[in-house]
């Protein structure tokens, strides 16, 4: 689950972390109204969407009047920014950069714990940073059992900065993100920049978090956040149906029994030349019900021209699999071709039940692709 800038800087100040406030507005005449509260010449304008690469879309934009920020605030107000579009943005005092620094805490999958990374190279991109120059980005990985300790804090600053006073701003800035990371069951707290000014002061003038959707439960203040995206929303409304789905950008939509089945089948799908639609995990049950709810989920996806239903029999039974498909498909109108694969328990009678369908049938895993990406082509 992501959040907006403005919301991850309202977390800051709780934990204490210095940000530079700004005032969020839903108009220009918000934006007017904010800019006299500033009081300030100069301001920046950003807008606030669910996604990266604003800067380089054209959604920050420094200002230096009212007439200047009231086109600027016209201009990004509506602006499209990777098909998110922006109904909001964040009005704030420009701050004076002495230097920018990146620093980040996220959960590192190899070493089970979190990893907490930081550069001198902050405001820009971190992944053009980490292709094209690796070594300017510092990696250290969190003990969970001790956290970011003292020593540790000031040690992770000195990788950034020279001077003692900024060390121990950026020390106090790294524990109180640490501690704000683990409370808030985040899978991402990143400030991009953290930056110091003329006078010497340690801020973050940005903010980006995401959370583990698995952890909602426990952090109802957070899920009040979400803004679910239409992918989201197919997501949550998968998961209430007892399945598991991820939208992919491809044109062969999955149904199967199994998430390693899924991901094994998607791969062979790419081996063949063709692009999976979604990851769809329908699990063991060869109930009518959930394969029309499956169904109905992945032709709900304008881009897929076929689907492959790849089933793996153990202790559910082919043939129930089979009456299960042939009831929920007198319930379906859809002339997307369908290719079934059937293997394991009683895999020879499902088949028998099926011939004569409109199904396309298949022995084995690598016929039912190739089928399947035929046909998509």
């Amino acid at each position: 689950m992501k959040i907006h800038e403005y919301q991850a800087k309202d977390i800051f100040v709780k934990y204490g972390i210095p940000i530079n406030p700004g005032y969020l507005c839903h108009s220009v005449d918000d934006a007017i109204k904010a800019y006299e509260k500033i009081d300030h010449g100069l301001v920046v304008v950003k807008a606030q969407v669910l996604t990266g690469g604003r800067g380089k879309a054209g959604g920050v934009k420094l200002a230096k009047d009212t007439v200047g920020m009231r086109n600027h605030a016209a201009n990004i107000l509506g602006m499209d920014i990777k098909g998110y579009t922006v109904d909001r943005i964040l009005l704030a005092k420009a701050e004076d950069i002495e230097a920018e620094y990146y620093v980040s805490y996220v959960i590192d999958r190899n070493t089970k714990s979190t990893l907490l990374m930081l550069s001198k190279e902050g405001g820009v991109d971190i992944e053009e940073v980490a292709n094209a120059t690796p070594e300017k980005i510092h990696k250290i990985v969190i003990d969970p059992t001790i956290g970011v300790p003292d020593f540790l804090a000031r040690q992770a600053a000195f990788l950034l900065f020279d001077d003692i006073k900024q060390v121990r701003q950026a020390a106090s800035i790294l524990q109180k993100l640490y501690k704000l990371f683990v409370e808030t069951d985040a899978s991402l707290a990143e400030i991009n920049p953290l930056i110091l000014t003329p006078d010497e002061k340690v801020i973050a003038i940005d903010a980006k978090m995401t959370f583990d959707d698995n952890a909602l439960y426990r952090q109802m203040k957070i899920n009040d956040l979400f803004e679910p995206t239409e992918e989201e929303r197919k997501e949550q409304k998968a998961k209430t149906k007892g399945f598991s789905y991820v939208q992919l950008d491809g044109d062969i939509g999955c149904m199967v029994n199994g998430a390693g089945l899924a991901m094994t089948t998607m791969d062979m799908i790419k081996l063949y030349g063709g692009n999976p639609a979604n990851f769809l995990d329908i699990g063991g049950s060869s109930n009518p019900t959930k394969v029309i709810e499956a169904m109905k989920l992945l032709l709900s996806d304008k881009d897929v021209k076929v689907v492959l239903i790849n089933i793996f029999g153990g202790i559910t039974r082919c043939d129930d699999v089979a009456n299960g498909l042939l009831a929920a498909f007198k319930q379906i109108d859809t002339n997307i071709p369908i290719v079934i694969r059937l293997t394991g328990t009683n895999e020879v009678e499902g088949r028998e039940l099926l011939k004569g369908s409109k199904f396309h049938l298949a022995e084995t895993m690598g016929d039912a692709t190739r089928q399947a990406v035929e046909l998509a082509k």
